[in-house]
């Protein structure tokens, strides 16, 4: 990964790498990537989806080339450099796709900057993702250890974000999402666990009101397909689409993701 292939878009405290693609004057569907991952993630969505939308890639707030700012971020933080994006962009209102913490970051939107979404596609995520604990002892972990504990997570990503089965038949996807995770910045990293930590819109996601899909995957140990329900049950008109995947559901079944995905944009 060439980390500054993109372009730098002004954010508080720093520039987001950001990638746009597909025609000027399409719609927009902006990609946001989970925990661990860079904007890299969303390549054969890229590809796919150019053709008729102007698609916007970027690495969240602490990964890949985007500004590693200090302390803890907040989901206020990282909705607000999605509006800061589109403003710097011109781009009046968006589609938006995001996946596990990307998907939360959806939500937040759905509440908090509903005039700017078009829709909301909210994908391996939940509206509490994990518990406060373990997100602190993580963040407390890669403080203190850096870029080993990066490495050691690295190693221990592949059992949570896919199947065995597909762990055995595609390693070289595998690999490459252990390199996404090995080399995010450890206080980068550590500030989005600080968000997650602090993350819990199940007695406020009855208030979005714009369409939203939410795509689950079958064999999903992080966010489950009972987290899926629960959105579902809760968010006027939300589609639930379950996928045949685990956690990194757009990597491991592209192909489930992409239709349910073009189905819900084209409704």
């Amino acid at each position: 990964m060439n980390q500054n292939d993109g372009q730098l878009i002004a954010v508080q405290g720093g520039h987001l790498r950001v990638r746009v693609e597909g025609p000027q004057d399409a719609p927009a569907l902006v990609f946001s990537n989970s925990l661990g991952t860079t904007l890299e993630m969303w390549d054969a969505q890229a590809a796919k989806f150019s053709r008729d939308f102007r698609v916007v890639r970027y690495d969240t707030r602490g990964h890949g080339g985007s500004v590693v700012s200090p302390g803890a971020y907040s989901f206020d933080l990282l909705g607000a450099d999605v509006v800061a994006i589109l403003d710097a962009l011109g781009i009046g209102r968006a589609h938006f796709c995001g996946i596990s913490m990307g998907g939360f970051t959806g939500l937040w939107l759905g509440l908090n900057a509903a005039s700017r979404m078009s829709s909301i596609a909210v994908c391996n995520s939940a509206a509490k993702i994990g518990t406060a604990d373990a997100w602190n002892a993580r963040a407390a972990l890669v403080r203190d250890k850096g870029e080993a504990a990066m490495k050691e997570l690295a190693q221990s990503s592949p059992s949570r974000w896919f199947t065995e089965r597909f762990i055995q038949a595609d390693p070289q996807t595998v690999a490459r999402a252990q390199s996404w995770i090995a080399a995010v910045n450890p206080q980068g990293y550590a500030g989005c666990c600080d968000a997650l930590a602090g993350a819990d819109l199940r007695e406020r996601i009855a208030g979005i009101g714009i369409p939203t899909l939410i795509v689950a995957g079958s064999a999903d140990p992080v966010t489950t397909v009972a987290d899926g329900q629960f959105m579902q049950q809760r968010i006027p008109g939300a589609r639930l689409a379950e996928v045949p995947a685990s956690h990194l559901s757009n990597l491991e079944a592209p192909q489930a993701f992409d239709d349910a995905l073009s189905q819900f944009l084209r409704a």
